[in-house]
C-alpha cells in the first residue's frame, strides 16, 4: 500500500467515525465557529475555492493537504468528488501527518 493510499484508507476511516466535514457549505460553516487540525483541498479544485480556503486556513494556522483530486477525496469517503474535507479529530490527523511527512 503506498502512503497515498494509506492517506486516504484513512480519511475513509475518519469519515466512517464522523470525524470528517465534508464539502464546501457544510466546510464554511464549521470553520466560522471552530478551528481544525487538517483541511484536504483538491488540487483540481476551483480557483475561487482554492483561495477561500487557503485564506481560511492562514487565519486559523490550519495544514493544508493539496495532493490529491477531487475524486480521490470523494472516493475515499464513498461519494462522488469533494473539494474540501475538514479532519476535526487530532489523533487522526497525527497520524496522517506523520505518514505526509515520511512521503517527503
Amino acid at each position: 500500500m503506498t502512503k497515498e493510499e494509506q492517506i486516504l484508507s484513512l480519511l475513509g476511516l475518519a469519515y466512517r467515525s464522523r470525524k470528517l466535514v465534508c464539502g464546501d457549505f457544510a466546510a464554511q460553516k464549521h470553520l466560522k465557529h471552530h478551528t481544525v487540525p487538517l483541511l484536504f483541498l483538491a488540487s483540481d479544485g476551483g480557483s475561487d475555492n482554492v483561495k477561500k480556503y487557503r485564506y481560511l486556513s492562514e487565519q486559523k494556522k490550519i495544514t493544508v493537504v493539496d495532493i490529491f483530486t477531487k475524486e480521490q477525496l470523494g472516493r475515499s469517503i464513498g461519494k462522488e468528488r469533494h473539494v474540501v474535507i475538514l479532519l476535526t479529530d487530532a489523533g487522526f490527523a497525527e497520524t496522517i501527518d506523520k505518514v505526509l511527512k515520511t512521503m517527503e
